[in-house]
């Protein structure tokens, strides 16, 4: 399966509790709720298109806690995103969380070297393991070199402090954008879906001026 990382983010990066005050105050945050006055039919369409290409879901316990006390509860029918993360296979990674917490069924919870169950999952025949909010975890499956790919709503507006989803001393990647993809929104939030393509370098280069003109040249 191919693993992609789906998430919002602010203009700034941060990605910590795009959904409602209260879903991550970690560390003091109270800014919490940010992405909702953006919502849309829109974003809506867009996340759906997400959804449809999910064949299991992965998480942190945090991310977990938080979408299986919320999704269980929308049972219409049409609902594409509930319908999908109510019946498909769920992985939990979690040292601490017990058997009978991890009810939102069906779920695996990953308890021991988790980054070889993930890469024993992703030799697993399937489309995508959807890996959705789980901050902390994405911070390891980056640092591992383990994303396949990257999706992101990218809302106009500045946080200006919180978790960021690519934090200080993460890995470098050079990165492609998917064009067909990829769009501004009218109401001006930008869909990306980036593909890594190099991980731990990146290209580099520098501006001179040769016969009185400026140019770049590639190293």
């Amino acid at each position: 399966m191919l693993l992609s990382v789906n998430v919002f983010v602010s203009l700034d990066g941060i990605m910590q509790s795009p959904g409602a005050p209260g879903e991550d105050p970690s560390n003091g945050f109270d800014r919490g709720g940010w992405l909702v006055p953006y919502a849309s039919e829109h974003t809506n369409e867009v996340v759906q298109g997400w959804f449809r290409e999910a064949d299991a879901f992965l998480f942190g316990r945090t991310s977990y806690g938080l979408l299986g006390g919320y999704w269980p509860k929308v049972t219409a029918p049409d609902d594409l995103i509930a319908t999908k993360l109510n019946t498909l296979p769920k992985y939990v990674v979690s040292t601490t969380l017990p058997d009978d917490e991890a009810d939102w069924s069906p779920t695996t919870v990953l308890r021991g070297d988790f980054l070889d169950d993930i890469r024993r999952l992703k030799a697993a025949p399937g489309g995508e393991l959807q890996v959705h909010g789980s901050w902390q975890l994405i911070q390891a499956l980056h640092q591992a070199e383990l994303v396949d790919r990257y999706r992101l709503l990218q809302y106009p507006v500045v946080v200006g402090t919180g978790k960021r989803l690519f934090s200080t001393g993460s890995t470098p990647v050079a990165l492609k954008v998917a064009e067909g993809d990829s769009r501004v929104l009218p109401d001006g939030v930008v869909s990306l879906t980036l593909n890594p393509a190099t991980f731990g370098m990146l290209a580099a280069g520098s501006y001179a001026v040769e016969q009185g003109r400026s140019k770049a040249i590639s190293r």
